[in-house]
């Protein structure tokens, strides 16, 4: 599948009459567990960043034990789309993973129909933060934990008892390198907000 291919395939005998329907999703989580590269992963069009490069200052700051590589954070939002089908367009918008550029999540969850809250399974505490955003304002989401190397370090039910969402909230392991992946994650949330709605 290419970018450019829809995420489910309409009929391309029957074009939509009208413009595809603009739904916003956010992608949040703690610090470096792959937000970005998510939104860059299946993004119809060359992601939109906001990355800086990681400074010394920073580096004492957020904790790189886990993400050794890392050089660049992202310090107000990433921002990419996909069209879902003929009637539906997804933008995507990602979170700085950083407690100290909380004050921007407000702006940026502002209309969204859901969230997708990323988990690296070796840092859970840190993303308690976006877990707790979204149940704090009632935002239907699903925690999707990127399974970094090809692998988890805790069980989906592990996760599930050390975050303490309720069985309403579906987990799935996914790798955000991966666009078919990223794909079926997406629609997890999509579906969700769909239910809550009646749609």
């Amino acid at each position: 599948m290419t970018p450019t291919e829809p995420l489910v395939h309409g009929s391309a005998a029957h074009p939509a009459a009208r413009p595809p329907l603009p739904v916003k999703m956010v992608v949040a989580g703690g610090f470096g567990v792959g937000k970005t590269t998510t939104v860059g992963t299946i993004s119809e069009i060359e992601p939109l960043t906001t990355e800086a490069a990681i400074t010394e200052v920073a580096a004492g700051v957020d904790d790189l034990t886990h993400t050794p590589g890392k050089t660049t954070t992202t310090v107000a939002m990433d921002f990419g789309c996909i069209t879902i089908d003929p009637t539906l367009k997804l933008y995507l918008f990602g979170t700085p993973g950083q407690d100290r550029f909380g004050f921007m999540w407000d702006d940026i969850v502002e209309g969204a129909v859901g969230g997708l809250v990323i988990v690296d399974t070796r840092r859970l505490d840190d993303c308690y933060a976006a877990v707790d955003y979204f149940e704090h304002k009632g935002i239907p989401f699903a925690v999707a934990v990127n399974a970094f190397d090809g692998r988890v370090e805790h069980t989906l039910d592990e996760v599930r008892w050390a975050l303490d969402v309720t069985d309403g909230v579906p987990l799935v392991v996914f790798d955000a390198r991966e666009r078919g992946s990223v794909r079926d994650a997406l629609l997890v949330v999509l579906e969700l907000a769909l239910a809550r709605t009646g749609g």
